[in-house]
């Protein structure tokens, strides 16, 4: 599979040995900033994407553009001293999705105008997804009109770098038999691995696709495809990878020379599932609530050890200030969470599709994190506090790994789960 990573990356002339890459799908400074410290360690090259909804032509949920989401990160990264060489940006479900309730074609005109933007911004790795039926679309689209779309999308990312003098062109990911975005909304039963025949069928569909428009170049830098390895999350359970399931699937990769498989909604694997993942062929994992789960366990430990150092006026209260933003404004979890009152705020907070994640900017919110911190920067946090409320960077500062600064705090939390793809990736 190294020779995958070579080719999504480039020649990052970095001494790590890959046999495959973690994609980070987060707009948090802090979750990128703590994966870029992880890469720095391991010398290796990092994947940063931003997802349909979270970046757009008109701003997305972040209010950022392509162009800004890339000097966003470029930011971080001079920060961090993170080489741009070695930093690959993504966009992930690129498509009509946000614009679905409109008739297909003016969908489809906007996801143009979405595609040609962060083509032109410069994100090397494009997943192109059209499986969404729009207003005027039967309820589910065939394989020929999800292919059609998606080459329709690829030509225009092929247009727009060329114009914007690009010295790189994008590589691609098709198909889009993919977990829910965030996890499942509901409990789980089963989880349906995607078949053999089904993943060959959208390889041949989409390779014909491409011939129609003349995009034979563009296809031989269609490194991925978007399966089901058998892998999904709720609110309170995970489905572990079991790879007996995904055997007959993993086998199809030698009929596909050149490319290997997508796992999205890889969040709480096991370290030894994902690693059996990218051995098995899944060498592009996805990884985005599970690392802002982390960020907020580590917010909210930090508040635990506020409470135990501040009087009750001088704390950032940062617990009540998320629960008072998040009842007054409900829209990004009021869908998704349902039950008693009781249950409501324990999804809320406790929840592995972690909706809190899209608090975090919030300007109160972020008034309260921003006290917190300062807070705990004024006062040494005794290590056993921190035993406590974090027990691992406990043992990480004992060892001599991290110091006990709020924000080495906070960055070896969400470390803890970026490592553990690191270890999976690495050869």
């Amino acid at each position: 599979m190294a020779e995958i990573v070579t080719r999504l990356v480039g020649d990052s002339r970095l001494g790590a040995r890959l046999d495959g890459i973690y994609s980070v799908c987060s707009a948090h400074p802090w979750v990128i900033e703590a994966s870029m410290r992880q890469a720095l360690d391991d010398g290796a090259p990092l994947l940063v994407e931003s997802t349909s909804n979270q970046v757009d032509q008109y701003g997305g949920y972040t209010g950022m553009k392509p162009v800004d989401f890339v000097q966003f990160v470029h930011g971080i990264a001079q920060k961090v001293g993170f080489a741009r060489e070695s930093l690959v940006l993504g966009g992930d479900h690129l498509g009509p999705n946000a614009w679905r309730n409109f008739p297909a074609e003016e969908a489809m005109k906007r996801a143009d105008a979405l595609i040609e933007a962060y083509a032109a911004a410069g994100f090397k790795k494009i997943h192109l997804d059209t499986s969404m039926s729009c207003a005027d679309d039967a309820p589910r689209l065939s394989d020929e009109v999800v292919a059609e779309r998606a080459a329709r999308l690829c030509a225009v990312a092929e247009s727009a770098s060329e114009r914007a003098g690009l010295q790189e062109r994008p590589v691609y990911v098709v198909g889009t038999e993919v977990p829910v975005p965030g996890g499942a909304s509901e409990d789980l039963a089963t989880v349906e691995v995607t078949s053999p025949q089904a993943a060959l069928e959208t390889v041949a569909v989409h390779a014909a696709a491409w011939q129609n428009r003349g995009l034979n170049a563009a296809w031989e830098r269609v490194v991925g495809l978007v399966v089901q390895p058998g892998v999904e999350f709720d609110h309170a359970k995970v489905v572990d990878y079991d790879p007996s399931s995904a055997s007959e699937l993993s086998r199809v990769l030698d009929d596909l020379p050149g490319m290997v498989f997508e796992a999205h909604s890889t969040d709480y694997q096991k370290p030894e599932a994902l690693a059996a993942l990218v051995r098995d062929g899944f060498a592009i994992l996805k990884v985005g609530p599970g690392a802002t789960f982390a960020l907020r366990e580590a917010l909210y430990a930090l508040a635990d050890i506020e409470d135990q150092l501040f009087a009750p006026d001088a704390r950032s209260n940062l617990r009540a200030v998320v629960e008072r933003v998040m009842l007054a404004k409900p829209n990004n979890w009021e869908k998704y969470y349902h039950g008693s009152e009781q249950e409501k705020r324990l999804l809320r907070i406790f929840s592995y599709s972690d909706r809190i994640r899209y608090y975090w900017a919030d300007a109160e919110v972020a008034k309260a994190t921003k006290k917190l911190v300062a807070n705990l920067e004024r006062v040494e946090i005794r290590e056993n506090l921190i035993s406590q409320f974090l027990p691992n960077q406990y043992w990480q500062l004992r060892c001599g790994l991290i110091d006990a600064s709020p924000m080495s705090l906070i960055f070896s939390k969400i470390r803890d789960v970026i490592g553990a793809y690191a270890a999976a990736c690495r050869t």
